[in-house]
């Protein structure tokens, strides 16, 4: 199928889903709710259509008057003129169409549940950690996110032994997502009194917030403990069994909450990890599928690929998947230069989808 037809077949559909939901008996049905998405979706793909082959058209016409042999010749060169500037302008207005005739992950406009754990190395691994997760805090902030921590369990030095947070907003998972995998520091650590530089790691896992109807989870198959929050170091900070730790007997997936005070606030809290786990297992076997396409596309998506590595001595940030350098370790530490290669990223990965479908 060429783009003319692609473009035919998406102003079908765009007129189809209109009808529908002008027509529709039950404005509040899933139903309903689902057209109305794809109707909105397909809106700001039809304008760009028409303003595309608007201008294909005022090309054509150009020609015509520039071939004419009754246009004089001011008129002809001022349509050489107007003709020049559109076809400048022409490739712009397909890749913007091409864009958006990308096929959609149904999760970008979701909210991001982030997951940070330190790997090699220890204690630093742990202060690496907490590090990473301030860093997507601050990012959050900057952007006008919210930035809601569900779990938190410290190191007695300040590391992370494990955080996870909610990240409310327009469009956080599309901007987030190549952010899971392995990230490596390099840098002398507090505890080294030789001032040997010493390499670290931490994973980063960013889910999709799951909805209702994403996930069905069975009572039966959770299997939900109470305990007593602790601290650094272990001590109890809490008199009452208000930490809750939930496990999904089928999957053998576990998440725990102690940062609220109340038991119900924390399985709250908790549930949501499970749901969101559980709804991105559920994207990577159907990914799994698309392994081809999968490998067109930036990273694997394994969390165990290393994707970055932050040098403290010199400063500098490197991306291994697109071979991007910053050196503006600072800015990026306090989220100011993420956008960089958050930016970069999603380029690459358009570019990508684009040749594959070519």
């Amino acid at each position: 199928m060429n783009l003319d037809e692609n473009l035919d077949r998406v102003l079908r559909r765009y007129d189809e889903l209109s009808a529908r939901v002008a027509s529709h008996e039950q404005p509040g049905s899933a139903d309903y709710t689902r057209m109305l998405r794809e109707y909105a979706d397909l809106t700001t793909t039809v304008e760009s259509i028409t303003e595309l082959r608007e201008a294909q058209s005022e090309l054509r016409d150009l020609t015509d008057m520039i071939s004419a042999d009754d246009t004089d010749a001011e008129m002809r060169k001022l349509a050489e003129s107007e003709r020049n500037e559109l076809n400048t302008r022409l490739p712009t207005l397909e890749r913007q169409v091409m864009l958006q005739l990308l096929p959609k992950d149904e999760a970008d406009q979701r909210n991001a549940i982030l997951e940070v754990r330190p790997g090699t190395g220890g204690d630093e691994a742990a202060l690496f950690a907490a590090d990473l997760f301030r860093m997507y805090q601050r990012y959050a902030e900057a952007r006008g996110w919210r930035f809601e921590t569900l779990a938190y369990s410290d190191t007695e030095i300040g590391g992370c032994k494990e955080g996870s947070a909610l990240i409310s907003g327009a469009g956080v998972f599309a901007r987030l997502k190549f952010e899971s995998g392995v990230h490596r520091v390099q840098r002398v650590p507090t505890t080294e009194s030789s001032g040997r530089i010493h390499t670290s790691t931490a994973t980063i896992a960013v889910l999709p917030e799951a909805e209702d109807v994403d996930v069905h989870v069975e009572e039966k198959d959770l299997r939900i403990d109470t305990y007593r929050s602790q601290g650094a170091g272990g001590q109890h900070v809490n008199t009452t069994d208000s930490a809750v730790r939930i496990t999904h007997m089928p999957s053998g997936i576990v998440v725990q909450c102690q940062d609220e005070k109340s038991q119900h606030k924390n399985r709250a809290k908790a549930m949501k990890v499970l749901l969101a786990r559980l709804y991105d297992r559920m994207r990577q076997e159907q990914e799994d599928k698309l392994a081809a396409t999968r490998r067109s596309q930036v990273g694997s998506g394994d969390r165990s690929e290393r994707i970055r590595t932050y040098n403290f001595p010199q400063g500098r940030v490197s991306d291994h998947r697109i071979n991007l350098t910053l050196y503006k370790l600072d800015r990026i530490m306090i989220g100011e230069g993420l956008d960089e290669f958050v930016d970069a990223l999603i380029a690459e990965d358009q570019a990508a989808r684009l040749a594959a479908m070519q």
